[in-house]
């Protein structure tokens, strides 16, 4: 069972290979398509296939927790559901269950600003077709078609409230989490350290100003997702006087 095993050495994963660009152009794909059919996709899929949506990104993440313990790599400082895309998951979950508007203020800026550049920039060493390779891409397609699929779909839509929520949440975050990184010695959120690979934080500066640099990044990318799916329209602060027709 090599493509549920520990090693990578048949599977060594390389950013930009052929495969990389296949899956990214599927997800690009899946967007266009849930845009294009947006008007008719309500009548289709219902709350059934919503909560068993939710089941399988449970259970797809369940499976990566049971691959790391019988491969012998969950290690408490980096296993821990705490990095951003880990907890947008359990947020687009609640959505799908839930379907509360505050969660969705949340996951439409964590889960499009984190999946994309977990897409773009993979941190991962497994290619197709290992279990992990399927995990990586199909959590964080979800997390970019989920949010998407409540704003064209079922007609969320963040407001500047909303940006204003997601920052307070991410602050919240920071301390917690980097108490956990001091007691396990992980690097949780990259609140240590950067990573290994390539990634945005290469251009934002040496530790720890880089953490300042990412909070000013994610307000402006947040800003921009508003600007794109957001509600702008707001009524005048002075209505006109009513006029007579002569």
């Amino acid at each position: 069972m090599g493509w549920f095993g520990g090693s990578y050495q048949e599977y060594d994963f390389n950013m930009f290979s052929g495969s990389h660009f296949t899956v990214v152009a599927l997800v690009f794909a899946a967007i266009i398509g849930l845009y294009a059919s947006r008007r008719h996709l309500g009548r289709y899929i219902g709350r059934k296939a919503e909560i068993g949506t939710a089941f399988f990104l449970l259970l797809i993440e369940a499976f990566y927790h049971v691959w790391m313990m019988t491969t012998d790599s969950w290690k408490i400082k980096h296993a821990i559901p705490l990095e951003l895309c880990s907890i947008s998951l359990f947020l687009a979950v609640l959505l799908l269950l839930t379907q509360k508007k505050m969660i969705y203020e949340i996951l439409v800026f964590t889960g499009l600003l984190g999946a994309s550049q977990a897409l773009l920039t993979p941190y991962l060493n497994f290619d197709f077709p290992h279990f992990r390779f399927f995990h990586f891409f199909i959590v964080h397609a979800f997390l970019m078609l989920v949010p998407l699929y409540f704003t064209w779909v079922k007609g969320f839509r963040p407001t500047l409230v909303s940006v204003a929520k997601t920052m307070v949440f991410l602050n919240l975050l920071i301390p917690f989490i980097m108490g956990i990184n001091k007691w396990t010695g992980g690097n949780y959120l990259y609140l240590s350290h950067k990573p290994n690979s390539a990634s945005l934080l290469d251009v934002l500066g040496p530790y720890p100003w880089y953490i300042l640099s990412l909070e000013g990044m994610a307000l402006i990318l947040s800003l921009f997702i508003w600007l794109l799916l957001g509600e702008k329209e707001a009524r005048p602060l002075i209505e006109k006087p009513f006029r007579r027709r002569a």
